[in-house]
């Protein structure tokens, strides 16, 4: 008997199940193509970004090539390039590039297009503040000690990945701007920073030397 009730289980369930297909039958087989599509999609797009971005990292290679070739006219036109077609990462890294080549012939052309990307919002803070402070580098015989400050004050700060640096220059701004005592606060935090490179330690005990004596109270 139980065997009997079983056979009638199961051809419901099999008439359940056709009418289920009959009904919905469309709509399962076009949700599968969307999912096949979709699947094929995301292949093709990842396919293309890896195309592109070792087209991109061939051409930033090339161009690196021609600036270490001193073609540096050649190298700002293939900088440009990459910044107008590259992927993102290495968009960023042209722009870099290209406005360091632009400083061979500008410097404040340079200056400029730095600026520029330090206030790129989409751009890595680390990106940031090497803009920052190339920037500082070429503007640091022009322009002001306030105006270094303000530019570098944040990239100083502990942590900054490239604070040693920023150090030095608002140092070197402050002295050249008669600045004897922001030029200590500076040469004090390369001092008591344990992670300052020995050849920047040197030079700063060097600029520190040159100080007029601290006037006693």
């Amino acid at each position: 008997m139980s065997e009997l009730f079983d056979e009638v289980d199961e051809e419901v369930r099999r008439e359940q199940l056709k009418r289920l297909w009959d009904r919905y039958s469309l709509l399962i087989i076009a949700g599968l193509i969307l999912i096949i599509a979709a699947v094929g999609g995301w292949r093709g797009y990842q396919y293309l970004e890896s195309k592109k971005a070792a087209e991109a990292g061939a051409a930033f290679d090339k161009a690196v090539e021609l600036s270490e070739a001193n073609k540096h006219a050649e190298a700002e036109a293939a900088f440009a390039d990459l910044v107008a077609k590259a992927p993102f990462g290495y968009r960023v890294l042209a722009r870099l590039r290209l406005a360091a080549e632009v400083a061979n012939r500008d410097p404040q052309a340079a200056a400029k297009l730095f600026d520029e990307i330090a206030a790129d919002r989409s751009v890595g803070v680390a990106e940031q503040d090497l803009a920052r402070i190339r920037a500082a580098q070429l503007l640091l015989d022009s322009t002001s000690y306030p105006n270094m400050k303000e530019r570098l004050e944040a990239a100083a700060a502990p942590g900054a990945t490239f604070r040693h640096t920023a150090r030095e220059l608002l140092a070197l701004s402050a002295w050249r701007a008669n600045d004897a005592a922001a030029t200590r606060q500076w040469l004090d935090m390369i001092a008591n920073d344990g992670e300052t490179p020995p050849s920047m330690r040197s030079r700063a005990e060097a600029l520190q030397a040159l100080l007029p004596p601290v006037a006693k109270s």
